[in-house]
């Protein structure tokens, strides 16, 4: 499977080139904004870096935490009308102040939340991993397609300018042939009781952390793997990590014989991708911390370039594809395929078999 197949899996799955009646308000300047769910993620990440955008502002706030508003009305300035909880959020459709509901919830909660969200005829952000599995993820695309909206996945690194260029090699093929990929991602976490923890709410390490190494691999190859050649998860400290895994790895073939070893863990930190080629090599060292993502080559060149802040150029570059009706370069495809591998990994580390894609 070429670059090629891969992007057009990524057209043939979302059909979100071209929507016939997608709502693109060419009058306005900015992207109204209401984040759906009021967690870390939000408090300390997404608002804040939403003052730092230029085309995007927060004017709304959806939750099921009421204590939390008188907060969030106070520090933003965000008007009565412009709150809901999550029982009211259909009455969203209403207010033309809001373009955009941004889903930053646990990740079982994300197919109800965005077609929700959908059906009040708003685009949709939605954080990731993308659903739980796959029939969710194609049906959060189908609803969002039918009310002409679009879906975004919160992958920044997507949009950080380091990774796009090291993507970028897997077509100019700066040292020849690529021969293997390896990439791990995680992080040394303490035990809880949080959803982070509750298999049926999508915690454990594959689901966190996993899918940075996954889409970090498919990326830098620009292709899609055709089987796990086996996986295992595990955890070292079970009396934390009761239902979830706390680490797990994997193998995955791709086409042309290229293999690919991953790792994900909340127990160790680890933080890189290397690419091995017949005449060098590069890698990203670290590849997803919120700010310091850098990158090198064999042949010394540095992948260094600074911004200020990843989600503030990862919703300015969202925004923008409304607005200016530019290519979504986190598209719901992205999130999709990644469910796809996270499946089949589960399913080979159940196992004990290789599982073809």
């Amino acid at each position: 499977m070429k670059r090629r197949t891969f992007l057009g899996m990524s057209a043939a799955a979302l059909a979100s080139s071209a929507f016939p009646n997608v709502i693109v308000p060419n009058q306005k300047k900015s992207i109204g904004v209401a984040l759906l769910g009021l967690g870390s993620y939000s408090t300390y990440q997404l608002a804040p870096a939403l003052q730092m955008t230029n085309y995007c502002q927060l004017s709304g706030i959806i939750t099921g935490s009421p204590e939390k508003i008188p907060v969030w009305q106070q520090k933003y300035s965000i008007p009565d009308r412009n709150v809901y909880s999550y029982e009211n959020m259909h009455e969203i459709s209403k207010n033309d102040e809001i373009d955009v509901i941004y889903v930053v919830t646990p990740t079982s909660t994300h197919m109800d939340f965005v077609i929700k969200a959908a059906e009040a005829g708003k685009h949709v952000w939605c954080e990731k991993p993308m659903a739980m599995t796959a029939d969710e993820c194609q049906k959060m695309i189908d609803v969002c397609n039918k009310n002409g909206v679009k879906l975004m996945i919160g992958y920044r690194m997507l949009h950080e300018p380091n990774t796009i260029t090291l993507n970028s090699y897997a077509s100019s093929l700066p040292f020849g042939k690529i021969n293997n990929i390896n990439s791990a991602a995680g992080y040394n976490g303490g035990g809880g009781t949080d959803w982070r923890f509750k298999k049926t709410m999508g915690g454990g390490a594959l689901y966190d952390m996993g899918v940075y190494t996954i889409n970090g691999i498919r990326n830098a190859l620009q292709q899609e793997p055709v089987e796990v050649i086996s996986a295992k998860q595990y955890a070292d400290r079970p009396e934390l990590f009761k239902e979830v895994d706390e680490t797990t790895e994997f193998e995955l073939l791709f086409p042309d014989g290229i293999k690919a070893t991953g790792k994900t863990s909340v127990g160790q930190n680890i933080n890189h991708l290397k690419v091995d080629c017949e005449k060098g090599w590069y890698e990203m060292k670290p590849m997803q911390p919120y700010n310091g993502v850098k990158g090198s080559r064999s042949d010394g060149v540095q992948l260094n370039e600074y911004i200020e802040n990843q989600q503030a150029k990862q919703m300015d570059d969202d925004a923008l594809a409304i607005l200016k009706d530019k290519p979504i370069l986190a598209n719901a495809s992205q999130g999709l395929q990644d469910i796809r591998v996270v499946q089949a990994v589960i399913k080979a580390a159940e196992t004990g078999r290789s599982v073809k894609m």
